[in-house]
């Protein structure tokens, strides 16, 4: 199971952390990847970690794990609007690329609005 937190409604230029909380198997057999879904736009991968990786900054955003506690974060800073959307975690793998399994949390809605 995975289950996101963290999202609201936050001004421009605010931040937000983004949690994933993950259950019900080994964690450390799963990279973890982060999707948003704006309204009317396909779902699209923000970053993904693996078990052993150090924490990735992808511009504004910065995803990291931390394996004890079987969770996983999106810290992002900088907020515009257009970052407005659903974010979603995932469990998946890295082969190259980051694929999915269809293993995913329900949600979490981050506004970016004055």
């Amino acid at each position: 199971q995975l289950v996101e937190s963290g999202g609201g409604l936050v001004q421009p230029g605010g931040s937000l952390r983004l949690s994933c909380r993950f259950s019900g198997a080994t964690f450390n057999n799963y990279a973890i990847g982060w999707f948003r879904q704006a309204p009317g736009k396909e779902r699209e991968l923000v970053g993904a970690i693996g078990w052993s990786d150090r924490p990735k900054s992808l511009g504004r955003f910065t995803i990291s794990r931390d394996n004890a506690k079987s969770m996983t974060y999106l810290q992002m800073n900088d907020l515009k609007p257009e970052d407005t959307a659903v974010f979603y975690c995932n469990a998946g793998y890295f082969a190259g690329n980051y694929y999915s399994y269809n293993f995913w949390g329900q949600g979490t809605q981050v506004t970016v609005s004055s």
